[in-house]
């Protein structure tokens, strides 16, 4: 059966970004939202700056990092100076991270307007949680800061311990935590981790399998249909995850189209130019004003 190509009538309409976003948003029969880091750094979760240099600034003087993400990322000495700035990352980007209010606001307007909607997000920090999105509707691919995973990836589990964390922070002495508050994997006795992913993998547990689940289930159901896919705040470090995929998905359907908040100006490719929008003020003025 030949697919019909339905019209979307916001192609047709101007106004600002927000009015534009708003409406392709309401026209679209499902949207699938791929959020990046650049939303949580637009709604104030930032890496650099202040947030960044008064709780590492022992780190940053012994290690020179340039920001959260490198030492978040770095190699450090032992599993004790590990946790010691591990613990004081998770607790500021987890476990006690406030609600935003740019999420707050995204949230209540997609909830409000009785979206139908799922997300996919590469951000480990609890935004989304904080924000009441619910979690049915929420594929966290990139793990969760706030859970910890076996270093040797021995079984798919994740555990969260936010009193553990609490502990490590508290006790913690010249960048390290006392041995005995390591945490240890309870089937094999390797140090844990945080859950993230990198080169050496992740541990996808079963919540994680759960979201993807309901997350591809989304995208079969809607296959064919007006389908908006919503990109906010995505760069260039893995866009394998959500940009090309979202791109190969708009290019397979007519009837879908693609959007891109960002002011950086990545490229589009031709093959889905002409079902593309690209929104490049400050999201606070695009996604605040919904």
């Amino acid at each position: 059966m030949k697919q019909t190509t339905e019209i979307w009538r916001t192609a047709q309409q101007s106004g600002t970004e927000a009015d534009q976003l708003r409406s392709l948003i309401t026209e679209a029969d499902a949207t699938v939202i791929g959020i990046g880091a650049g939303m949580p750094a637009a709604d104030g979760f930032m890496y650099t700056g202040p947030r960044f240099e008064k709780p590492f600034a022992d780190f940053i003087e012994k290690y020179h990092f340039y920001d959260m993400l490198q030492g978040f990322l770095a190699d450090f000495e032992d599993w004790s100076e590990y946790w010691a700035f591990e613990s004081r990352f998770v607790l500021l980007n987890g476990i006690e991270q406030p609600e935003g209010k740019l999420y707050h606001h995204f949230q209540q307007f997609l909830d409000g307007q009785k979206v139908n909607y799922t997300i996919i997000n590469t951000n480990g920090d609890n935004t989304l949680e904080k924000a009441h999105f619910d979690r049915d509707r929420v594929f966290n691919y990139q793990g969760q800061y706030s859970r910890l995973q076996c270093s040797k990836f021995c079984t798919p589990v994740t555990y969260r311990n936010d009193d553990l964390i609490r502990q490590m922070v508290r006790d913690q002495r010249n960048m390290r935590v006392p041995e005995d508050l390591i945490p240890r994997c309870p089937n094999c006795g390797a140090p844990l981790e945080v859950n993230k992913r990198t080169d050496a993998g992740m541990v996808e547990d079963a919540e994680w399998h759960r979201e993807s689940t309901l997350y591809h289930q989304f995208i079969d159901k809607w296959a064919g249909k007006k389908v908006l896919f919503l990109e906010i705040g995505v760069g260039n470090t893995t866009p394998w995850i959500i940009r090309q995929p979202f791109w190969r998905m708009t290019s397979q359907n007519p009837n879908a189209r693609y959007v891109m908040v960002n002011q950086k100006d990545y490229k589009i490719p031709e093959a889905v130019q002409n079902q593309s929008f690209r929104l490049t003020q400050d999201m606070n003025d695009i996604i605040g004003n919904l």
